[in-house]
């Protein structure tokens, strides 16, 4: 499971992570080969754009920054993890997430929540930012998501 480390992850990591970037979401996939995840896809469209590059019949890593507004005067950025799990991937493809979502998480380290999702309705932003709000401790939207 080599090349979640190479550079061009690593890149698109800071990029994401980065307050001066428009970057906001990164996508990997296992290559041709099968057994090296590579970087397959970014972009700056956020978690609905994101979820339409998922593939029904991949396991697959992803890493998005999503903003939110807790009120009227402050805005909240927060990062999730999302493992994909595709209804239709092979039963061995599956069965390995669970060993290789450790090691991408080594390296895109930095989250507030992890996701695993098996259906792109998983992926709802407005459930995912009701996450990321009680992760994120402080609940100045009395509790309203």
């Amino acid at each position: 499971m080599s090349g979640v480390n190479s550079p061009e992850v690593l890149a698109a990591y800071d990029s994401i992570r980065s307050d001066k970037e428009e970057q906001n979401w990164l996508l990997l996939s296992y290559g041709a080969t099968g057994n090296k995840l590579q970087l397959t896809a970014t972009g700056t469209g956020g978690l609905s754009e994101l979820t339409a590059q998922l593939d029904d019949t991949q396991v697959q890593y992803a890493y998005v920054r999503v903003e939110y507004a807790n009120d009227a005067e402050s805005k909240r950025v927060k990062f999730a993890f999302v493992v994909w799990i595709g209804e239709n991937a092979k039963v061995m493809k599956k069965a390995r997430a669970s060993i290789e979502a450790g090691d991408v998480k080594k390296v895109l380290s930095h989250y507030s929540v992890e996701l695993t999702a098996n259906d792109k309705g998983d992926l709802n932003e407005d459930e995912v930012v009701k996450r990321l709000r009680k992760a994120g401790g402080a609940d100045y939207n009395g509790g309203r998501g």
